[in-house]
């Protein structure tokens, strides 16, 4: 990849962003765009610049570098998140926001100089893909309320009579729309049809066992109900499990 990666240093300490941007300095091909030293600042910048990337600092006052990662990620280009913090405590919830890495403060210089591989390769692959991308978080209206799920959050999806559920681990959504629309919204995602009524989260399943004529039981993350997998979808749902 020959094009610049435009990079965006966020840390409300100016030594750490200082180091920060020294240290991106030394790789070629890397250009630091701009510096925020607030939550506030960063999402403001991130919407004038569109840097590729935003090195990012989680504890700072006011809006932390979580709030930012989640504000950023509704953008319509979405950078990509680099963490880069003194506490490794965070570093589960970080990537629940969908960071590509993860940095502790001081930094190796090594591990920055892989991180970098990763952007540039994450990058590349990016401009190669011409396909539509994927929903990160999918709006679900119920009960008046509109509720923007993250994709990767969803078990599955289950159509009962006039009403589809959506299921995720902390809690179920009733929704209105057919489960038709929700694939067409979720295709370029990790959602198969396994059953007439039920969409299911690849991401997820835990196990598939044998039932009868050919049918099969399947079981995902955190739920201990057994969903039905039509034996006209097992062939291709034990192809993409298993590929």
């Amino acid at each position: 990849m020959t094009e610049t990666i435009r990079v965006l240093v966020v840390d409300d300490e100016r030594y750490a962003r200082e180091e920060m941007m020294y240290l991106l300095g030394r790789f070629e091909g890397v250009k630091v765009i701009g510096e925020a030293d607030s939550g506030e600042s960063a999402i403001i910048k991130a919407m004038q610049l569109q840097p590729d990337v935003v090195f990012l600092d989680i504890e700072m006052p006011k809006v932390d570098g979580m709030e930012v990662a989640k504000t950023l990620g509704a953008l319509k280009k979405v950078p990509l998140i680099v963490f880069a913090t003194a506490y490794p405590q965070f570093a589960a919830e970080a990537f629940r926001v969908h960071a590509m890495d993860y940095l502790l403060k001081p930094y190796d210089e090594e591990q920055l100089r892989q991180t970098i591989a990763r952007v540039k390769e994450l990058l590349h692959r990016t401009q190669l893909d011409t396909s539509p991308k994927r929903m990160d978080r999918l709006p679900v209206e119920t009960e008046g309320e509109i509720h923007y799920i993250p994709v990767s959050d969803i078990l599955y999806v289950h159509r009962e009579e006039n009403w589809t559920k959506i299921v995720t681990p902390t809690r179920d959504y009733e929704t209105r729309m057919t489960l038709k629309d929700l694939e067409n919204k979720l295709t370029y995602s990790s959602f198969f049809r396994i059953h007439k009524s039920i969409l299911v989260n690849l991401v997820h399943v835990s196990s598939l066992t044998p039932w009868f004529n050919g049918a099969y039981q399947l079981e995902v993350d955190q739920r201990p109900e057994k969903l039905s997998v039509s034996r006209n979808y097992v062939k291709e749902l034990r192809q993409r499990l298993e590929g």
